[in-house]
């Protein structure tokens, strides 16, 4: 599919499964890195039956060289405009058993995060989720729900909008493709964690994509923005973790002006 089809797949109906992007003689050897570290640094917090470890990539870089791919990027670039930048890595794993979850938008539209934009948020894609599928996503293992157009709706499921987030929708579908795959959402998209009726546990990497222009600093601890909007209302936010100097200059040099406005001296 061209970059052109690509675009109007996403204008249209909100996602595209970009294939091959990790080459498929590497791709099991990072998938098996990716469950090693979920299973070391896994938030404790997280639902039953889920992997998920936020700042992914502070402790593991096995993803790294491929999110700088020219064509991920030239489609990032043509949603978001030059200078893109990654707000979001994020371990996930869907463990066999596992629960369905709710429908939601992520962030800045997820109306239950104390930084979101509230609804009814504009018409413009501002922000970019993609899942690195490191296991073939398909209907039995947990592919991705999601709602196809319903990132052209002002509000979602979180905001109240008359939609029960925990209910099937009637035009629901998965998401699936083969292992290497990327699937692109704009980060409006209603979408849910779908149950995993394998014995195989289904793993990606949640990497989002964000403009220059975007505000990011409530994400992180210390930053002014937090203090006002979370800390200090005492509301609910992502934390997104620094990344420590050594390990960015570890990056390949196409890969650092993703991640360099996430580099702190002295990260625990």
């Amino acid at each position: 599919m061209s970059l052109d089809q690509a675009l109007q797949h996403l204008k249209i109906d909100g996602w595209y499964v970009m294939e091959g992007v990790i080459p498929e003689k590497e791709v099991d050897a990072v998938r098996e890195t990716v469950e090693r570290s979920t299973i070391v640094h896994r938030n404790p917090n997280a639902p039953d039956g889920i992997g998920h470890v936020p700042g992914f990539i502070r402790y593991d870089q096995s993803i790294a060289p491929y999110l700088a791919d020219q064509r991920m990027l030239a489609l990032a670039e043509a949603l978001l405009g030059p200078h893109v930048r990654v707000s979001f890595t994020t371990g996930t794993i869907n463990y066999p058993g596992n629960e369905r979850g709710g429908w939601h938008g992520d962030w800045p539209f997820n109306q239950n995060n104390a930084g979101h934009i509230p609804a009814p948020y504009p018409d413009a894609t501002m922000h970019i989720t993609t899942l690195w599928m490191l296991s073939p996503f398909t209907c039995e293992n947990g592919g991705t729900l999601i709602v196809p157009g319903s990132h052209r709706s002002n509000n979602n499921p979180t905001g109240n909008n008359g939609v029960d987030p925990n209910a099937p929708y009637p035009t629901e579908m998965q998401a699936t493709g083969p292992a290497g795959s990327v699937l692109v959402m704009d980060s409006r998209m209603w979408h849910a964690t779908a149950p995993n009726r394998t014995d195989r546990p289904r793993t990606s990497v949640v990497v989002r994509y964000a403009p220059w222009w975007l505000n990011l600093d409530v994400l992180m601890d210390g930053s002014d923005e937090r203090a006002r909007i979370v800390d200090e209302a005492g509301g609910q936010e992502n934390n997104v973790p620094p990344i420590p100097p050594n390990v960015y200059d570890a990056f390949p040099s196409n890969v650092k002006p993703l991640f360099r406005h996430w580099v702190r001296e002295n990260t625990l």
